[in-house]
């Protein structure tokens, strides 16, 4: 993203649609809201991540010669409307809900605030780095849940959908939980852990697997993960891995991280019978590590049948989140500014109710047990209302409105979610490293019920509307009802 002007990185309707506001004299300004309406493989919560490339495409969005030339080309843009982007640049603001955040459905994401020309043509940019790292943040969350505990390193840069998809998806699973990744560049771009061992071709490419094994032992003493199923684990792979770390010790090489790896057959029968075998020959610590289209039902379905497993290589079913490979966030206006500015809330309406908006020029508020920590909903209000814990707080569910819970003052604790990210076009806000938003992701997750963290039929958090907010939009559905 350094090299490349992401600029034209849209829809081309976004700038159709600029054209217009541009040539009717449209220069409103807008609340945009950029959110999702279900968490991905039916799954109880989500992992916000993107911000940063967000905010490093906003600051570079410009316009250069080339792309104004290229757009003269399509001989559908007038020389006025050219003449304004060749000086295009933002100036509106930003709020964002920080990466490595749990979120839920429903609830904004990022808000964009600015003239409406400018609030359209980022549109497309925005979701498509939200949607991908998010989604992919969310998988590495699900696999990391399912290891408990155990390392988990990222491994599917071959098989993701082209370079951006391998680097900013390693990225995205760092943020989610990973320890590691093999994806060099990541590493080199990002400061996150680079892991790996060898490959089949390692071992087939010597005379015999002892070789193999004891050339890569050698060059890599202090890091010796040895890959067993080349040939038979059970049978050659595990024997020869042992006889190299007993020459290594024997020789007085230091044992600080060894074991080994397979990749093929029945993960939880062998490494069970490896475990017995490694531990009687005295390495009790060596790592058995497995790969081979693990995901997060797989690794649990491993641990219920008592696999000895210690480390997980998770590629192709991480990188493209296979079972669910796209996130689905959307990007609606919310409100308008008159020349007051008052924001006119706005609503999409929708034969689907989960499609209906929430209008508004919106915050959103984290409600926490204060005895245990954990997330008891979110609170989506407008901005300007205020909250006290120390009183008591109705709740109910803004889709079945009988559904109602009372949370007594001093239980609970509340937290707002979105921070201003950019103000009159200029970044206010500080991206954290990698490793510093895993950490802070880790606590996040900490927040969350193990019955919404569990796979099936996981416990709904809800996200609620304020008194306020409910209200403004039951009148403008109520108002449209009559029309």
């Amino acid at each position: 993203m350094n090299t490349l002007n992401l600029t034209l990185l849209t829809d081309l309707y976004e700038l159709t649609m600029m054209q217009g506001y541009f040539k009717s004299g449209n220069h409103e300004t807008v609340v945009f809201d950029a959110f999702y309406r279900t968490n991905p493989s039916n799954g109880g919560y989500a992992i916000c991540a993107g911000l940063e490339q967000i905010i490093d495409y906003i600051e570079n969005l410009h316009f250069s010669k080339e792309d104004i030339s290229y757009l003269r080309e399509l001989e559908i843009f007038e020389e006025d409307f050219l003449e304004y982007l060749s000086t295009f640049r933002f100036s509106g603001d930003i709020y964002a809900i920080p990466e490595g955040t749990v979120i839920f459905p429903r609830e904004p994401l990022v808000k964009v605030i600015a003239p409406i020309m400018e609030a359209q043509l980022i549109e497309t940019a925005i979701l498509n780095i939200l949607n991908h790292q998010s989604l992919i943040a969310t998988k590495a969350a699900r696999v990391c849940y399912a290891a408990d505990g155990d390392g988990v390193m990222e491994f599917g840069l071959r098989r993701a959908q082209g370079p951006d998809a391998g680097i900013y998806g390693a990225r995205a699973a760092i943020i989610g939980g990973c320890c590691g990744t093999s994806n060099v560049l990541c590493g080199q771009i990002f400061d996150v852990p680079v892991k790996g061992t060898h490959a089949h071709s390692w071992i087939m490419s010597f005379p015999d697997e002892y070789t193999a094994f004891k050339t890569y032992a050698e060059l890599y003493p202090s890091a010796c993960i040895l890959l067993v199923d080349t040939y038979d684990t059970l049978k050659s792979g595990i024997p020869n891995a042992i006889r190299v770390f007993t020459e290594m010790r024997d020789a007085g090489i230091p044992l600080t991280f060894y074991g080994i790896r397979m990749d093929s057959g029945d993960l939880a029968y062998l490494s069970k019978i490896v475990r017995r075998m490694l531990d009687a020959a005295g390495f009790p610590d060596a790592v058995i590590s497995a790969s081979n289209d693990l995901d997060e039902y797989l690794i649990e379905n491993l641990k219920a049948q008592g696999a000895k497993i210690t480390s997980w290589g998770v590629g192709t079913n991480l990188i493209t989140s296979k079972d669910c490979p796209a996130f689905g966030g959307v990007y609606k206006l919310a409100a308008i500014q008159d020349e007051t500015g008052t924001f006119l809330p706005k609503i999409k309406l929708s034969e689907n109710t989960e499609k209906v908006t929430n209008p508004g020029n919106k915050t959103i508020y984290r409600i926490y047990e204060k005895d245990s920590g954990k997330i008891k909903a979110d609170y989506i209000c407008l901005v300007g209302e205020t909250f006290d814990p120390k009183k008591d707080l109705r709740l109910f569910d803004p889709l079945e409105t009988w559904k109602k819970t009372t949370l007594k003052g001093g239980t609970y604790t509340m937290r707002e979610l979105l921070i201003q990210v950019f103000q009159k076009g200029t970044c206010v806000y500080h991206s954290p490293k990698v490793m510093e938003i895993q950490k802070y992701c880790d606590q996040e997750k900490e927040t969350l019920w193990n019955e919404t963290k569990r796979f099936v039929n996981p416990h709904e958090v809800y996200v609620d509307l304020s008194d306020e907010l409910f209200d403004m939009k039951r009148n403008i559905l109520n108002e449209y009802s009559t029309r």
